[in-house]
């Protein structure tokens, strides 16, 4: 009789184990498979992007103002000399044009759609938010898992996102290709006016500023531009 009893309690607690480990099993793979929403990938671009975008842009406003004011004023320096150099800047003019940086609403709009919201392998793997190429062998970067006519195209790696958005305004800043979009910048900071400058940063060519300008009215990404 004793038996019977200590093996039906023993039973009860084995069902009961069975039932609270079913329980925790179907718990964990409702959490792990649970999807993500769109608001919750947002908000996580919006939290690793913007303070990196913030640091540079006000770090890059800072120069331009102190090199403004030399140049304004008639002199010139060493540090001046080497700027020039870095940005491919033959005039004091040009160097300007260079330096001022482009509104913010439109950096952040091109790491969401470059990334894919901060979810892309480029920008897991090598913080690269801008999908920008590497060309130079000796620097860190990633191949593309896809080839282009047979050849492996390479995105340059970072050390960090801050790192990422540096180089991108230092790219719109130097190259040939940005040049009208350059020259726009000095005389306005409209984001929807400059981003259909941008035809040549993506083979999507006049339709790039159209996704762009949708894309920051959207999401109001106009609205760091103000503070």
């Amino acid at each position: 009789m004793q038996l019977a009893k200590q093996t039906k309690i023993a039973m009860v607690i084995a069902l009961l184990l069975s039932i609270a480990s079913l329980i925790f099993y179907i718990t964990q793979n409702e959490a792990e498979l649970a999807p993500v929403t769109v608001q919750d990938k947002k908000e996580r671009f919006r939290s690793l992007i913007v303070p990196a975008v913030n640091n540079v842009y006000a770090n890059l406003m800072k120069q331009y103002v102190e090199i403004k004011e030399i140049i304004d004023a008639g002199q010139s320096n060493d540090e001046i000399e080497k700027l020039k150099v870095e940005y491919k800047a033959t005039t004091n003019s040009d160097l300007l044009m260079a330096l001022k940086p482009h509104p913010r609403s439109i950096a952040i709009a091109q790491a969401a759609m470059e990334s894919s919201w901060a979810t892309s392998r480029f920008f897991r793997e090598a913080n690269n938010i801008f999908g920008v190429w590497s060309f130079d062998e000796n620097e860190p970067r990633i191949a593309a898992l896809q080839k282009r006519s047979g050849k492996t195209i390479w995105l340059k790696k970072y050390r960090t996102v801050e790192e990422a958005v540096y180089d991108y305004y230092r790219t719109l800043a130097r190259s040939s290709a940005f040049a009208e979009f350059r020259q726009t910048k000095v005389i306005t900071n409209d984001p929807f006016i400059l981003v259909t400058k941008l035809d040549r940063y993506s083979e999507k060519g006049h339709l790039y500023g159209k996704e762009l300008t949708a894309i920051i009215k959207f999401n109001k990404f106009n609205e760091y531009d103000k503070n």
